[in-house]
């Protein structure tokens, strides 16, 4: 009996500390199933499951220092040896937040003094007259930054292992919430709030899990665009610059901009449609669709429409910097072509149109096209989160 409880209670703990981690990291078969739920059972009772598996074996671990039996007595002491070993890598080594750490300094610095190269992607954010740019290589390691623009709060957040880049409000029921990276849900970065303990999907802002469960953050316009690009369009922004604290973090994604990471999670397939293929995701209303990047490459405009709305895709020569709008003036419906002189937009009258969407000569001089928010991102990613998702066809 003191054996059977002894083991039972190892059991209890060890299985416990593993399935507490093993479902929200991106373990081989963790991010598959629907196991959310189980994921936040394990999180919210562990320290339940921990009193229980104590108790089953304090007294024959107690005990096991008198048995007689030198086999017993040294697999009882190897078992708790392998029980502390597995609360240490899983509370200290594995658990997301003991992974990537929040800047230790938030260093921002004018368009002038910028020391980063102007061709890195950064995700551009305008409020109220105020602009900044987060580099996608230094938000991918953070996973989230929390600063102010234009007076107001923001969480710039990025998950690399879907390639997406989200900002949102951090204020919820109307106070400004505290948010830790918690781990992972079908391979998106997750956030847990420091009031609810809610769980918070990275890529569209809503609580999965937790008293707060289908509540949304609401989500502040961005784009994702080369530097020099962004620069080109504030002139007087600020650019947030690597924490010298994480040089050798952000250099392990010094590939990441081009596609050009090794591994399963953060390397790019080159093929179209694959589950690690670059698509442009374009939601809009209960719709959305997909547009593969080797076709948006080929093409630099694409002309399309998403249930009858008109939308136009453009990417800039950058070859990084792309755009969606809607093509409609007045009662005109335009139709994009790239002047490969120019290096500007044209559209079926010869109006010629920047890249920040507004008419610099011709029939619509004068003229904003409204900018549709959209996102680069992995297939599995956008495929998943967007399960009424279209595919576009060239």
């Amino acid at each position: 009996m003191r054996i059977l409880l002894f083991v039972l209670g190892i059991v209890i703990l060890v299985a416990s500390e593993i399935a507490r981690v093993y479902y929200i990291m991106p373990f081989p078969g963790s991010q598959v199933d629907e196991v959310i739920d189980m994921a936040y059972w394990f999180h919210v009772n562990i320290w339940w499951l921990r009193a229980v598996g104590i108790l089953l074996l304090a007294y024959p671990a107690f005990t096991l220092f008198e048995e007689k039996s030198k086999y017993i007595k040294y697999t009882g002491i190897a078992l708790l040896i392998f029980w502390v070993l597995v609360v240490y890598m899983f509370n200290f080594r594995f658990l997301a937040d003991k992974m990537f750490y929040q800047p230790s300094q938030k260093i921002f610095s004018s368009a002038s003094d910028n020391k980063l190269p102007n061709k890195k992607i950064v995700i551009g954010v305008a409020i109220n007259g105020q602009a900044k740019a987060f580099p996608v290589e230094v938000i991918g390691y953070h996973h989230q930054v929390r600063d102010t623009i234009g007076g107001e709060p923001v969480m710039i957040t990025y998950c690399t292992v879907c390639r997406s880049g989200r900002v949102y409000s951090p204020v919820v029921s109307q106070k400004i919430e505290d948010f830790r990276l918690v781990g992972m849900d079908h391979y998106n970065a997750m956030f847990e709030d420091a009031s609810t303990k809610s769980w918070w999907r990275q890529v569209n802002g809503e609580a999965i899990v937790g008293p707060l469960k289908g509540t949304t953050l609401r989500e502040i316009p961005s784009e994702q665009m080369s530097l020099q690009a962004w620069i080109e369009r504030f002139p007087h922004t600020l650019v947030m610059q690597p924490d010298p604290k994480y040089k050798t973090q952000y250099e392990s994604l010094e590939q990441f901009d081009e596609g050009k990471m090794e591994g399963r999670l953060e390397g790019r397939d080159s093929l179209s449609w694959k589950d690690k293929s670059w698509v442009v995701g374009v939601p809009m209303g209960l719709y959305a669709k997909a547009y593969d990047w080797n076709d948006l490459v080929k093409q630099r405009v694409i002309n399309d429409a998403i249930k009858g709305l008109p939308v136009a895709l453009a990417l800039e020569p950058d070859s990084i910097s792309f755009h969606t709008w809607v093509p409609i003036v007045g009662a005109d419906t335009l139709k994009f072509a790239y002047s490969d002189s120019l290096k500007i937009l044209v559209d079926q009258s010869n109006s010629r149109w920047n890249w920040k969407g507004e008419c610099t000569e011709g029939k619509h001089t004068g003229t904003k096209l409204e900018l549709v928010q959209s996102y680069q991102e992995f297939w599995h990613s956008w495929k998943t989160f967007h399960p009424n998702t279209e595919q576009h066809k060239p």
